[in-house]
């Protein structure tokens, strides 16, 4: 209480004697109140480990799951997505920090383009079992921090996909479909269309420098689609969030069996900046963004170099995973179980706190989500954001990202920056729901490259 009082005696001493203009004087009272003024909360973000109610969304509802991934079993770095009728399957991986056995399954549901529960019942798009045991665990070997590595593939010979579409693939406890454990989204897509695009600097001349738009048209030439602007929905995104994603774009004229989506403004992403990054593979030896690495009776503790706001910096190119994170042990065979978690501290300085919004550590590694577990804290004696993670070892990719109050779409500009040369993954999904039939298909995925053109 003591030294709390004797720091803002001496703030405001500071403040309000020493010479300065009127400019200067206003922003030192600014700060003087948000100083004196708590970071508020963003009511619209997501209360990790909240509410048991199912999301139809990637989400964790126990706080003893940790590094949640849904990957192509045979890809490392692979979004969730699969090839209707195909040899493709998906592989879902956990931990478990209780360490403990127990007993988890899982089924899938059927969403619609909006995802919703579609209308479908689950024996019409499931073949074989409508849940599964999960049955493959491990328990962690050499770690300080013990957990129990859980991983599942399907489709499998219990459990087939038959229809495309969007699916949330729900792990659930003790049989109880209700104790909800883990809900993550994953895409079947059957192509029947034909997706030409191409990435271009904006159309509108003051965004050319710093933002990407994706041209595209669709031939549907063999297929049939009688009402393309009302049958059809298209979802832009870009390095896999969903929180920004463009949807429910019209074509902006037909011609022949051919659909054009060429906008100025409705299909435009900010390029934003290369992602920051940090390697804790190994904590024997600091890597170039460790600053320090201790260990202590509470686990391992891996403080990061400051990081700073490159809002107004000049581009930089450095090769990065675009938001992704890879889990791996440099000192160890078996990263699934012998790679143990860390305490990671981040820093960023800001002179003044936000007051109508919230900054968060953003990147793949927590489902691209604003939630309470990377909501960065302002220190008022640091003059900056701060908050420490707890994360597997292996390599990160991530970025600052402002979510101001009441939006569900986060701003990484305001803090990375934004530029035109930044390399970026796009995809476009197109949705198709035919007349009579009571849910969305998903006939045709492209993926592009804001640097290479395939």
């Amino acid at each position: 209480m003591g030294n709390r009082y004797f720091f803002f005696l001496f703030l405001s001493i500071f403040l309000f004697n020493v010479p300065a203009s009127l400019a200067q004087k206003e922003k030192k009272v600014s700060l003087w109140k948000s100083l004196n003024t708590p970071t508020p909360t963003d009511s619209s973000a997501d209360d990790y480990y909240g509410s048991n109610a199912i999301r139809y969304e990637d989400y964790v509802y126990k706080k003893n799951i940790k590094t949640v991934e849904l990957r192509d079993e045979s890809f490392i770095l692979t979004k969730a997505i699969l090839s209707l009728g195909s040899e493709e399957k998906l592989k879902l991986s956990f931990d478990d920090l209780d360490a403990d056995l127990k007993n988890y399954s899982y089924t899938i549901i059927h969403c619609n383009a909006n995802w919703q529960p579609s209308d479908l019942m689950p024996n019409e798009y499931i073949d074989g079992f409508l849940d599964n045991s999960i049955n493959e665990y491990r328990y962690s070997f050499n770690t300080l921090q013990k957990f129990t590595h859980y991983n599942v593939t399907f489709p499998n010979s219990t459990m087939r996909i038959t229809k495309s579409g969007n699916y949330i693939l729900k792990v659930y406890q003790d049989n109880n479909p209700e104790n909800i454990v883990i809900t993550r989204r994953f895409l079947v897509f059957q192509n029947k269309i034909i997706i030409e695009s191409n990435v271009t600097a904006a159309s509108i001349i003051e965004d050319r420098l710093f933002k990407h738009e994706i041209d595209f048209k669709i031939n549907y030439t063999g297929y049939q689609i009688n009402n393309p602007y009302g049958d059809l929905k298209i979802v832009l995104m870009q390095n896999g969030r969903w929180d920004n994603a463009k949807t429910d774009l019209k074509p902006i004229f037909v011609k022949d069996n051919e659909l054009v989506y060429d906008y100025d403004e409705q299909n435009v992403f900010a390029g934003g900046n290369e992602f920051r990054f940090f390697d804790i593979k190994s904590i024997r030896y600091h890597s170039e963004r460790i600053y320090k690495v201790t260990t202590d009776t509470l686990g391992n503790h891996v403080e990061l170099y400051t990081d700073e706001k490159r809002t107004f910096k000049r581009y930089y190119s450095q090769p990065d995973m675009n938001g992704d994170f890879l889990i791996k042990i440099q000192e160890g065979r078996d990263s699934e179980v012998e790679a143990d978690y860390c305490y990671v501290k981040f820093f960023l300085p800001y002179d003044v706190p936000f007051t109508d919004g919230n900054l968060y550590v953003f990147g793949g590694f927590n489902a691209w989500k604003c939630n309470t577990e990377n909501l960065l804290h302002y220190n008022a004696k640091r003059f900056g954001y701060e908050c420490t993670l707890y994360l597997k070892q292996g390599y990160y990719n991530y970025e600052y990202i402002f979510l101001k109050d009441g939006e569900t779409a986060g701003d990484e500009t305001i803090i990375e920056g934004m530029h035109y040369d930044t390399e970026n993954d796009y995809s476009i999904y197109v949705y198709h729901r035919q007349p009579g039939t009571f849910y969305d298909q998903l006939i045709g995925i492209k993926r592009l490259n804001s640097m290479k053109q395939y």
